[in-house]
């Protein structure tokens, strides 16, 4: 009897994509999979017919290979997987279905491996400087790592790990629940496809020990609060020589006593005298970089004034360019004032009079004053 085309099994166009393949696929199974007709082998061969088109379908270099030539391109002992027949007791069966669905969100089939090493977080602080220049830090990570003594396999000298009886060195199993065929990790080898008959006695069997252990790390020019520097390779060591984790480093600058930040820019607040701001002068401000700016004050500067020095800021990460640094001045009030002191300043006072030398202070109090005269009408 000649087989029925694949395309017409699957009851989908010769041009259908692979996701119309698959979705016919999940659909014909699910009706004619023998779990659900028990006893039925009319449904049985159905069900093979549908698992031996979609093996061929959705193989990219099968499928073309059918195209052109169709059932005879698998004969003579080349047949696809499904023309092998299927023995629902030994492994096949609904759960390769359950497989082809959900298996990315199951670790997928194979072939079993040990568990990676866990990630680990190291908080560091830096100063504002540090954050400025970079700088290659020392510091040390309470860890595990491959033990030395048996170089990470788990198993004592003179010995090796073998397969897992349990699940044959793939790291799963299934088991019958109900309807559904579940795989899940082996309880015997935890997943490890290997067992150790005769453990290492310093690190019991695991392959890793807890050590501290001593790191470099690099702090690029112009990080930022918050920046994460990522050691491959250098979190905890996996089991039985499984591959390490990853280390990641959160920094955090600390706060300054003379400069804020913000972004690339930095920010610094300078008290000045009276008399300079009235007649005008010059003040040095600390930059980032250890050195001295030079601002010149005009007169009749007002408190809050900006003075922005251009290229006086931070380092940008991964650039030559530089942020802005930004001079606020506060204008002091004179205290502890002499005798003389006073009496200059009240001679000042007086001779302002209708001077308009304070415009900011006039003008506030005259709005004030309007704003009296209007709550009085």
């Amino acid at each position: 009897m000649a087989k029925q085309d694949y395309y017409e099994t699957l009851g989908v166009s010769r041009s259908a994509a692979a996701a119309e393949l698959k979705k016919a696929y999940r659909q014909l199974a699910m009706r004619y999979h023998p779990d659900r007709n028990p006893g039925d082998p009319a449904a049985e061969h159905r069900f093979k017919e549908i698992s031996e088109a979609y093996d061929v379908l959705k193989d990219q270099q099968k499928r073309a290979a059918y195209d052109r030539f169709g059932h005879a391109a698998f004969e003579n002992g080349g047949g696809p997987a499904g023309a092998r027949g299927f023995d629902f007791n030994a492994g096949a069966g609904f759960a390769d279905i359950f497989d082809e669905m959900f298996g990315e969100f199951m670790g997928g089939r194979g072939g079993g491996t040990a568990a990676r090493g866990a990630d680990l977080r190291y908080n560091m602080e830096i100063s504002l400087e540090d954050a400025f220049n970079g700088k290659v830090a020392e510091i040390r990570v309470p860890t595990s790592v491959a033990c030395d003594t048996c170089g990470g396999s788990g198993a004592s000298k003179g010995s090796a790990p073998t397969t897992c009886a349990s699940c044959r060195g793939r790291g799963r199993v299934r088991a019958q629940q109900g309807f559904f065929t579940i795989e899940r990790t082996c309880p015997t080898c935890h997943g490890a496809g290997r067992v150790i008959q005769d453990p290492c006695r310093a690190c019991g069997g695991a392959g890793r020990v807890r050590k501290e252990k001593a790191l470099k790390v690099n702090i690029p020019a112009g990080v930022e609060d918050g920046t994460r520097i990522r050691l491959a390779g250098e979190g905890e060591a996996g089991l039985r020589g499984a591959p390490a984790g990853d280390l990641y480093i959160f920094l955090s600058v600390a706060g300054h006593g003379l400069f804020q930040r913000n972004g690339p820019d930095i920010f610094c607040r300078a008290p000045i005298p009276m008399t300079t701001a009235a007649l005008g002068g010059a003040i040095e401000v600390p930059t980032i970089d250890g050195g001295r700016a030079r601002i010149v004050v005009p007169a009749g500067t007002q408190s809050n004034r900006q003075f922005r020095l251009k290229g006086k800021g931070m380092r940008v990460m991964r650039s030559k360019a530089r942020g802005d640094m930004y001079v606020e001045v506060n204008i002091e009030t004179p205290v502890n004032l002499t005798k003389r002191q006073e009496e200059l300043l009240r001679a000042f006072d007086a001779a302002s009079k209708g001077k308009k030398t304070s415009p900011e202070s006039e003008g506030f109090f005259a709005r004030v004053k309007e704003f009296w005269e209007d709550l009085t009408e």
